[in-house]
């Protein structure tokens, strides 16, 4: 037989002052009286029969029953919370809530968001930027533009492009040093992202040059070493995608060609596995992949464009 559920009110008066230890704060925050929150608060503890809270001269503090109660409802009223918080946003309006990295929103999606815009006009992109990892349960977010390898088991993952290095540096700096071989990366400075700490290493073993990948000025993300580069402060490791137009209209070269190296990564359009698509979301995902072919027709085939 099913166990009746305590009434809602005091039970969310009882969380608000539990999670603040105070009335007083408690009273604030609902915006009622400290009386109704006590009087609250005295409903439940009757209706439990135990005393949820030790009166202290200048507070309250949570008794054994009232931890044991405030530790199995919390998370309730959080998912309560998150599930209204998606309703009421969708309900009003077509939000698209996407996170991306620093990069990759400067680098390739934020010039060419108003060509979705324009599509789309009815949709409002909210756009943040992060390198932590993604929490779709605490954050009011649809999808999340995550690199790797695409096998992340909680989410379902579209693939967007591989992550192809190559390196790059004005072509003022490429004469001024001389470089024409990966060898003569011995003779300059190296820009490290740490977002991507390993990439320099990765590539040079690629391409069979004996060189120390390590000395060089490291930056927070790539977009920083990419911009350090642009001033000749010396050569970036850059996926290419995201300065193919600096190198088609010539502020920046490939001191060595087309020798690039694939990472074993790519960029993948993300949201939560079980949770189905937004029409919206599904929407800028047909439309990243159309900007994407359209401006990239010799890209691979991307066999397997899905991962989870």
């Amino acid at each position: 037989m099913t166990s009746p559920i305590p009434p809602l009110n005091p039970l969310r008066t009882f969380e608000v002052a539990a999670r603040l230890c105070s009335l007083t704060l408690a009273a604030e925050e609902l915006n009622v009286s400290q009386v109704a929150v006590s009087r609250q608060v005295k409903t439940l503890e009757d209706y439990f029969g135990v005393n949820l809270f030790r009166r202290l001269h200048r507070g309250v503090e949570l008794t054994d029953e009232g931890r044991q109660l405030y530790e199995g409802i919390s998370h309730a009223f959080q998912d309560i919370a998150t599930a209204s918080r998606r309703v009421s946003r969708r309900g009003r309006r077509d939000i698209l809530a996407i996170q991306s990295y620093t990069t990759f929103s400067q680098r390739w999606l934020i010039p060419r968001l108003t060509d979705f815009h324009d599509k789309h006009p009815r949709i409002e992109v909210r756009l943040s930027s992060s390198t932590a990892p993604v929490d779709f349960e605490s954050q009011n977010l649809d999808a999340a533009i995550r690199a790797g390898k695409g096998d992340w088991p909680e989410l379902h993952s579209e693939k967007l492009v591989n992550v192809e290095l190559i390196p790059i540096c004005t072509p003022e700096y490429q004469e001024q040093h001389e470089l024409f071989h990966p060898n003569d990366l011995a003779r300059v400075r190296l820009l490290h992202s740490m977002a991507r700490p390993t990439d320099w290493a990765a590539w040079l073993k690629r391409v069979g040059a004996d060189i120390d990948p390590e000395p060089g000025i490291r930056f927070e993300s790539s977009a920083l070493a990419y911009e350090a580069a642009s001033m000749s402060s010396g050569v970036a490791l850059a996926v290419k995608i995201f300065v193919k137009r600096q190198l088609q209209n010539g502020n920046l070269v490939a001191p060595f060609g087309d020798l690039s190296c694939y990472s074993g990564e790519g960029y993948f359009l993300t949201w939560p596995k079980n949770a189905a698509p937004s029409r919206t979301l599904i929407k800028f995902l047909d439309w990243m992949r159309e900007r994407i072919q359209i401006e990239n027709p010799e890209r691979d085939g991307d066999e397997d464009t899905s991962s989870g």
